[in-house]
């Protein structure tokens, strides 16, 4: 069964609540982990995997600091309010 929720219709704290439930159902979904020993048949001896996380990873970083450099170009521009926590 499929239902939607009207989150349009939430005041600010069934959002606030709604949030959590959701962080706490995504956090749970991902901190669900499999037989280690299961896992580690799959992956088998070979490096394979442990070159591919590595590569992901890199991408990963690279992109990250090309995503943040356009978020800093367009701050500095004005195009975009930014707000920044106090140290």
């Amino acid at each position: 069964m499929k239902t939607k929720i009207l989150v349009e219709l939430f005041g600010s704290t069934d959002m606030i609540q709604y949030a959590e439930v959701c962080g706490f159902t995504l956090a749970r979904a991902h901190a669900r982990s499999g037989d280690s020993a299961v896992i580690s048949g799959h992956l088998g001896n070979s490096d394979t995997f442990d070159k591919a996380i590595a590569l992901f990873s890199a991408a990963y970083a690279d992109q990250s600091e090309k995503d943040h450099a356009v978020l800093m170009k367009v701050a500095r521009r004005g195009d975009l309010e930014v707000e920044t926590e106090p140290e």
